[in-house]
C-alpha cells in the first residue's frame, strides 16, 4: 500500500491530527497563515482533478438546482436570521454577528473533501462552493444594507472577486490536467489524490487556528463560550438540513448539508472594521474544529442517507 492510499485510508485521523497541531503547536500556526490561500488553491486543484470537469458540471438542471440551493443558503436563511434578531428586539451581539457571517457566506474550499471521507459524491459541494462564490457579490448586498456593520461592500466585492478567481484559476488547472493528462484515473489513483488532499486539509487548518491558543492561555471560559457556540452553529446547520433535505428525498442531501454548516466566513474579515474581528478570529479558530470532525462525528447520520 502507497503511503497516500495510507493516509487516504485514515484521512479522518490526520484531520484530527491537524486541530490537535493547530491547538498544540501556535508557533507554527502563525508561521502558516500568511500562506493558507497558496494551500487553499493546492486543495482546489487536487479537488477539481479528483472530480474532473464531467462529474462537476453534469447537467444544466444540475446548475439550477446549485442555484437556488445558494440562493438559499446565502441570502433566505441570513435574511431570515435577521428577521429573526428584530423580531425578538436583540440587539446584535459578537455571536449574532458571528452567526450572520457564517449563513452568509459561501462554503468552504474543503467541503468536497469531507464529501468524499463520507463517502458521498463530491461534485455537487464542488458546485455549490463555484456558484455560491460567484453569486456572493448578489447575495450579500441586501445582507450589507441591513448590517453597515459588516464594514464595506466594495472590500468584500473585491474580496470575493479574488476568491472566485482563485478557485476558477485552480478548478480548471485541475480539469485540463485530469481531461488530457489522466482521463481514466482509477480507484489507485483516486485514492493516492484523496492522501494528498487530506495533506491539505490538516497543514491548512493549523494556520486558521492561530487565535485558539492565546484565547486558551488568557481565558479558557471564553474559549469554551466560542467551541460551544462554533459546534452549535456548524453542527446544527449541517443536521436541520440533512433532516429537511432526507425526509424530501434528495440525492445531494449528504454534500449539500456538509455546505450547509461549512462556510468560508472568513472572506468578509477584509471588510470589518478592526475593532470587531478579534473575537470573529476565536469564532473561525474554534469553527475549525466542528468542520475538521464533520467525517468523524456526523458520519453515523450520514450514512442513514
Amino acid at each position: 500500500m502507497s503511503p497516500l492510499v495510507f493516509l487516504a485510508r485514515h484521512g479522518k485521523l490526520i484531520l484530527i491530527a491537524g486541530l490537535v497541531a493547530g491547538i498544540a503547536l501556535p508557533g507554527v500556526a502563525a508561521t502558516l497563515r500568511p500562506w493558507i490561500p497558496e494551500m487553499v488553491a493546492l486543495l482546489l486543484f487536487l479537488t477539481a482533478f479528483r472530480i474532473g470537469p464531467s462529474d462537476t458540471i453534469e447537467t444544466l438542471d444540475a446548475v439550477a438546482r446549485t442555484t437556488r440551493a445558494v440562493l438559499i443558503l446565502q441570502l433566505v436563511l441570513p435574511l431570515g436570521f435577521l428577521g429573526l434578531l428584530y423580531l425578538l428586539g436583540q440587539p446584535l451581539s459578537p455571536l449574532s454577528l458571528a452567526v450572520a457571517l457564517m449563513l452568509s457566506a459561501p462554503s468552504v474550499t474543503g467541503s468536497a473533501n469531507f464529501s468524499i471521507l463520507l463517502g458521498h459524491d463530491p461534485a455537487p459541494a464542488l458546485r455549490l462552493l463555484i456558484l455560491g462564490t460567484a453569486l456572493l457579490p448578489l447575495t450579500c448586498i441586501p445582507i450589507f444594507w441591513l448590517m453597515p456593520q459588516f464594514g464595506a461592500l466594495g472590500a468584500v466585492l473585491e474580496a470575493a472577486g479574488r476568491l472566485l478567481a482563485v478557485i476558477l484559476a485552480a478548478a480548471v488547472l485541475g480539469f485540463a490536467l485530469r481531461h488530457w493528462g489522466f482521463r481514466s484515473l482509477g480507484d489507485r489513483g483516486r485514492r493516492a489524490t484523496d492522501g494528498l488532499t487530506v495533506i491539505a486539509l490538516a497543514v491548512i487548518v493549523v494556520g486558521l487556528m492561530s487565535a485558539v491558543r492565546p484565547t486558551f492561555d488568557r481565558d479558557p471560559a471564553l474559549l469554551a463560550f466560542w467551541m460551544a457556540a462554533a459546534f452549535a452553529a456548524n453542527f446544527g446547520m449541517q443536521i436541520a438540513t440533512f433532516l429537511v433535505l432526507r425526509a424530501r428525498g434528495r440525492r445531494a442531501a449528504v454534500p449539500t448539508s456538509i455546505v450547509a454548516g461549512n462556510r468560508n466566513f472568513a472572506l468578509f474579515f477584509v471588510a470589518l472594521p478592526p475593532e470587531s474581528t478579534d473575537a470573529l478570529l476565536v469564532f473561525l479558530g474554534c469553527y475549525q474544529v466542528p468542520m475538521y470532525l464533520t467525517p468523524t462525528l456526523l458520519r453515523r447520520l450520514y450514512d442513514t442517507a
